[in-house]
């Protein structure tokens, strides 16, 4: 359990304080009362979170470059922070494609000039670095990833960030722990799938994706309708972040990695997730690839703004779903498997290997009025956990 009084009177130093996660973990700790100071590029997209709640205003904001040592050097020296929250990375997968060397430059060296810094600040009594769950060999297997596995990302992206915990695992060692074992500064690395939350107008995101389509009134372009991700609202892994940095100050131990788990039931296929904003919003959803685009197309109707009534039913029936969700074992999850075979005539479609999932739906005025609203629904989500077959339609 967090406790934000901790944070009260707290000097914290947060990179990448203009990025969607940033900009709500420096509100987080600013309504905790906590003095904040934020190391950044400008933010990254236009809106952004950060400009329009007016965060520069409240944080002490400072424009820099991960990758400028003196310059991260000099703001954490003059902030002389109590804890540290490192954020600031290149976090987009296909960025990575396009621009592998800026994506190992910001995430891998970036690292290591915090870490850098860090070891010469003397005020800094705990550390987070913020790394993600594709640090792990991709092994397409069914459950979940644990702390131990193999961390070998293959794509520029994941690697990097592979790298990043790396680097982490040297300089605790080799810096931070004092010749008894005793860490001299506890620092550690967590492990976060994919969030969602409002103010995220990053590209190659689902969820806004979808309402920019909405809005635009174009088709909802799902990349890839059949990969299937962990999905968790933006506030659970930053209150994680917040609750280890606060048991590694108030208790110092060796650092550990720790990950941010939303489990086989925080799983989310792309298609559906398309298929929840379309059909909220009577939209075609479209999706590249050799067949994903006829399937999408054939397989998610078409259909108008869910009246009121029926999200009451809707919303009912994902509850009653949970409920029974909870006793179901592995032979609910063989028979969906086998189903999923059966319906996509013998072949695997990817999904069948996951039988539950979490459908992010909540009841929202959003959904009630014109297009200019629907960006409300990205704040509106909540989880639940509902295990219906993932090859059926909303």
């Amino acid at each position: 359990m967090t406790d934000l009084n901790f944070y009260h009177g707290k000097k914290v130093f947060v990179t990448g304080h203009t990025g969607f996660k940033g900009a709500w973990l420096c509100h987080v700790l600013r309504t905790a009362g906590a003095e904040v100071t934020g190391y950044a590029l400008a933010p990254p997209t236009t809106p952004s979170l950060f400009d329009l709640t007016g965060l520069a205003a409240d944080v002490r904001s400072i424009t820099g470059d991960i990758r400028d040592l003196q310059g991260l050097r000099d703001a954490m020296n003059a902030a002389r922070p109590d804890i540290v929250l490192h954020l600031a990375a290149q976090p987009l997968v296909r960025e990575g494609y396009q621009s592998p060397v800026y994506t190992f430059e910001t995430n891998v060296m970036g690292t290591v000039n915090l870490l850098e810094c860090v070891r010469h600040c003397a005020s800094v009594q705990s550390v987070v670095n913020v790394t993600t769950d594709k640090v792990y060999l991709n092994r397409e297997w069914p459950w979940g990833y644990r702390e131990h596995e193999e961390l070998k990302g293959l794509d520029p992206y994941s690697n990097s960030k592979s790298c990043s915990e790396l680097v982490t695992y040297s300089y605790r060692h080799s810096f931070f722990e004092g010749r008894d074992g005793v860490p001299s500064l506890p620092v550690s690395t967590a492990r976060a799938g994919n969030v969602i939350g409002g103010g995220d107008f990053a590209k190659d995101r689902i969820i806004p994706d979808c309402v920019r389509a909405a809005i635009d009134k174009k088709p909802i372009i799902v990349r890839n309708p059949y990969s299937t991700r962990p999905y968790q609202h933006v506030l659970e892994p930053l209150f994680a972040y917040l609750m280890i940095a606060q048991r590694q100050y108030e208790n110092p131990h060796p650092g550990r990695k720790l990950q941010r788990r939303s489990g086989r039931r925080g799983l989310l296929c792309h298609r559906r997730a398309g298929g929840f904003v379309y059909r909220s919003l009577g939209r075609r959803a479209a999706a590249r690839g050799p067949a994903g685009r006829r399937r999408a197309r054939s397989q998610l109707p078409q259909a108008g703004l869910l009246p009121a009534e029926n999200r009451v039913r809707l919303a009912a029936s994902l509850a009653a779903a949970h409920r029974r969700g909870k006793d179901r074992g592995m032979d609910e999850m063989l028979a969906k498997r086998r189903r999923c075979e059966r319906l996509h005539g013998g072949t695997d479609c990817g999904l069948s290997r996951l039988s539950p999932y979490t459908l992010l739906y909540r009841s929202s005025a959003a959904l009630h009025g014109a297009a200019p609203l629907l960006s409300l629904m990205i704040l509106s989500f909540s989880v639940r956990s509902v295990t219906f077959c993932p090859c059926k339609t909303i």
